[in-house]
């Protein structure tokens, strides 16, 4: 079936389901936003592929709402689909509950709501206000898809000790603790990351996020997890029910939740819930509607955790530096394309221990296709590299004793002074993150600046955030905390992982994103209070040729000069003599 075809047989669909309108999720009953080719709804019924957008189809008209990371990517994939791109990200644009407000003077309207939020759904309810909103629950996307992909039935691992820094012992008891300060009775968790992290275990549900699809459920006394009983080999269920963990189906959360008694508290983040799992709650239950607890006890990294994931970005770095020698005696002399360069990356990293598979696809963008902020090569569409313009790779690894993420953008031949110049303003803005301090008690949002000011300056700007937390062997993408001018209000504590990502996107063109992983450390302590600052810990050469060296301050030459030392002194023991040779050369002063 084409997109048209797709959507005609949606509307049939409709028609006999008595709906005007009907919204499909790219996402999961957890609301995650990388998520198994089973739950791939909205990229089936529309044909784009980008991790985040929402598909509104009514009797005579359909649109897609994605935000500025996708607009270029959106625009291509939409073409000749009659379907109308909204970009989320802009001023004026409505929300989707508004548009269909504004839309639909009255009438019945659709979801799966297995895969749209709580939260969602009460948005919608507000954008109507007296108007007449009639709402049912159907999936009619499963009716049409004959060949969706199965679910997944991998088995899970345990996360051991020595990577984790605690048990899940300690873990409950940390969640029991936040709850006792709520008074709450239970918390119901449905984010997937949250849950492997506190029952310290891994799974391979979801490509590139080592994740199993399950609930839980902690409670004062008892604590239950929720998942299919194929996937716990022996040994595992074994640990689980020595640590008292109560195991029971998938499917049984339903009836989990539904025991939930009349004046009990039970704590739930109505944006990860889904509806259809919230509405079986019983109404006289309390709703205690705050992010998860465990949502900041994650984001919170141990020093056992730490340690690792400073281990674990010196190997990745290793890995990134045999790319670059490569890439830089390959190019000219040998064929690559976009998807060959990625590939050889990848089996860089392999090499490196205790590699699981990459944290998300490479996003190895070459000229203008690098102006695509997540770009991804195919077959019929990749670049083959040459000698000129900027090759941009995005890349990052899963391994047991931690997550990366880490960009450059590399110069292929000679740049251009604007080229240069571009390039450089970037390279100002990471500095200019990585070198703030901060008061204790600051919000991701407060910082933002910092990186967009030398961009700013230029009258240059980038349509998405600037920084994301990133899990520990979990989603590269992981919250609460960010760095963005989305007014987050989560404050930034020691021990949060932040990626420092700014970047000057010209479509058409080229695309210039230098990206560096961060710890949030102490800095000292005055008579206003304690400050914190950014320990960078991705460790790999910044591409120098690209850099115009008149544009940096002495302070901002001292930075680069003071970081390639590290990256040299660090990095060049775990390389051949040819690799170290070649890092030498290129982590040299300016």
């Amino acid at each position: 079936m084409t997109i048209t075809e797709r959507i005609e047989a949606l509307r049939e669909l409709m028609a006999k389901n008595g709906l005007d309108a009907y919204i499909i999720a790219n996402t999961d009953p957890h609301q995650s936003e990388y998520i198994a080719d089973h739950w791939k709804e909205r990229e089936w019924i529309s044909g784009f592929t980008g991790s985040a957008g929402t598909v509104v189809v009514t009797r005579n008209e359909a649109g897609l709402w994605t935000d500025g990371r996708y607009y270029i990517q959106a625009e291509a994939q939409l073409a000749g689909t009659g379907i109308r791109l909204f970009r989320a990200a802009d001023l004026g644009v409505p929300t989707i509950q508004e548009w269909l407000r504004d839309n639909l003077p009255e009438g019945c309207i659709g979801l799966n709501g297995d895969l749209f939020s709580a939260a969602f759904v009460q948005a919608l309810e507000q954008a109507f206000g007296p108007k007449s909103l009639r709402l049912r629950d159907a999936d009619l996307i499963g009716e049409i898809w004959r060949e969706r992909p199965p679910v997944s039935e991998k088995p899970v691992i345990l996360h051991d000790l020595r990577y984790a820094g605690k048990s899940r012992g300690e873990k409950v008891e940390a969640v029991r603790q936040e709850m006792a300060k709520k008074r709450a009775d239970y918390a119901l968790l449905t984010v997937l990351d949250d849950i492997a992290w506190l029952f310290n275990l891994r799974g391979a549900d979801i490509p590139n996020n080592p994740v199993a699809e399950s609930y839980a459920v902690v409670g004062r006394e008892a604590v239950f997890l929720f998942i299919d009983g194929k996937k716990l080999p022996a040994a595992v269920r074994a640990e689980l029910e020595k640590d008292g963990v109560r195991l029971l189906g998938y499917g049984e959360v339903a009836d989990g939740v539904r025991a939930f008694r009349p004046e009990e508290k039970v704590w739930l983040d109505p944006a990860k819930v889904n509806f259809r799992l919230v509405s079986t709650i019983d109404q006289a239950v309390v709703r205690i509607e705050e992010t998860n607890v465990t949502a900041k006890l994650k984001a919170v990294k141990n020093e056992v955790e730490l340690e690792n994931l400073r281990r674990c970005h010196i190997r990745d770095g290793a890995a990134m530096v045999k790319f670059l020698h490569w890439l830089d005696a390959a190019v000219g002399k040998q064929e690559i394309t976009e998807i060959s360069a990625a590939e050889k990356l990848q089996g860089f990293r392999a090499q490196q221990d205790l590699f699981l598979e990459p944290s998300f696809d490479t996003i190895a963008g070459y000229k203008d296709h690098a102006a695509l902020m997540h770009y991804k090569a195919l077959p019929e569409t990749a670049y083959k590299l040459e000698g000129d313009g900027f090759f941009l790779v995005d890349s990052g690894g899963q391994y047991l004793d931690g997550t990366t993420d880490i960009t450059r953008t590399i110069a292929l031949g000679t740049p251009t002074e604007e080229e240069k110049r571009d390039f450089t303003l970037v390279l100002k803005a990471v500095i200019s993150l990585s070198t703030t301090r901060f008061l204790h008690g600051a919000y991701g949002f407060s910082l933002d600046i910092m990186a967009r000011k030398p961009l700013w300056d230029a009258g240059i700007d980038y349509k998405c955030g600037t920084g994301h937390g990133v899990g520990f062997c979990l989603n590269v993408h992981e919250g609460p905390q960010s760095i963005s001018m989305r007014p987050v209000a989560v404050r930034l504590e020691k021990g949060m992982i932040l990626t420092n990502e700014p970047g000057i996107y010209r479509e058409g063109n080229r695309g210039i994103r230098t990206e560096n992983t961060m710890v949030v450390a102490e800095d000292q302590t005055t008579e206003f209070g304690q400050f914190l600052k950014f320990e960078t810990i991705s460790l790999c050469p910044i591409d120098r040729d690209a850099v115009d060296a008149s544009l940096l301050s002495d302070a901002e030459r001292r930075w680069l000069n003071e970081y390639h030392r590290r990256v040299w002194e660090t990095l060049a023991p775990l390389l051949s003599a040819d690799e170290a040779a070649w890092l030498k050369e290129h982590t040299g002063e300016i």
